[in-house]
């Protein structure tokens, strides 16, 4: 079991998600411990891509002041080694968009030309980009642009790394796409609760539960993410059998509005405090908790 599938063991898990380098390096250290003391047991820490085509307009403003700020993905890995040298010891998973993984390792056009001269593959590869991020210290990746049959290059170089891949399963995925994402998927899934793109909303859809339902034999932890704000959509969710929540939104929401105030992190450890409770009280509500 890896330390990321280990992080839903007892209770359910919260996976909290910023975009690193928003508003800067430093703030996102500072907000990534306060998730941590906060009850977050994964951080989703976001590498900023300029066409996050996944994302709601709250995730895009926050890419884009990461961008601005000079983020990149050399910066990123530093990041990562800097938080693993200040003692954050839960699990980091790496979510963005296949072509930065790409342009990581891909050779140079003379490179390139005498490959294709000699024979050889010269096709870009995620590997070595896979390499660096175990060395600095990541988990998994959560890569949103990248289909499930289109993974076995990214896959194989997780495995060679002792990393995990995570797929979305969306309510539209079919019956065959999901039993390949199965087949493939390790550290969790990540139950898109909503068509659309993220966002932080009022309430949990009805494809949430759906999406549930379709997963309830699968043998890997299951956690919903896409537009959950509150600690009672967190209950809700768990309750009807998720095995932990992923939130974005409301915690950017609440850097962008408070991070030149100050208080970003303390609230941010709050909002952490309240969707970590939740969830637990949620996982009292469900048929097992109610039959032991």
């Amino acid at each position: 079991m890896s330390d990321l599938e280990s992080a839903f063991d007892g209770d359910p898990a919260l996976v909290s998600y910023i975009a690193a380098g928003d508003p800067s390096v430093e703030r996102t250290k500072e907000y990534v411990h306060a998730l941590v003391e906060g009850g977050s047991d994964v951080i989703e820490l976001g590498l900023p891509f300029s066409e996050p085509i996944a994302e709601g307009p709250t995730i895009q403003k926050a890419v884009k002041r990461a961008l601005d700020a000079g983020m990149t993905p050399e910066r990123y890995l530093d990041l990562v080694r800097e938080l693993r040298a200040d003692g954050v010891d839960v699990p980091l998973v790496c979510m963005t968009y296949y072509n930065l993984l790409l342009q990581h390792g891909q050779a140079s056009r003379s490179d390139a030309e005498r490959a294709s001269a000699e024979g050889r593959d010269a096709r870009a590869s995620p590997e070595a980009f896979v390499a660096d991020a175990a060395e600095a210290g990541i988990d998994g990746f959560v890569i949103p642009d990248l289909p499930v049959d289109e993974a076995d290059a990214l896959k194989a170089a997780c495995d060679e790394h002792g990393l995990d891949l995570v797929f979305i399963v969306a309510p539209t995925t079919t019956d065959d796409r999901l039993e390949r994402m199965l087949a493939k998927a390790s550290g969790f899934v990540y139950v898109q609760g909503r068509m659309g793109t993220t966002g932080a909303q009022d309430d949990v859809s009805e494809d949430t539960h759906g999406s549930l339902d379709r997963l309830r034999e699968a043998d890997i932890p299951k956690a919903v993410g896409f537009g959950i704000s509150t600690g009672e959509h967190a209950r809700e969710i768990v309750a009807g059998g998720a095995d932990g929540i992923i939130v974005g939104s409301a915690f950017v929401d609440l850097i962008a509005e408070h991070a030149a105030d100050g208080t970003a992190a303390e609230r941010l450890r709050e909002k952490a405090r309240e969707l970590k409770d939740g969830a637990v009280a949620g996982a009292k509500e469900t048929p097992e908790s109610q039959s032991t």
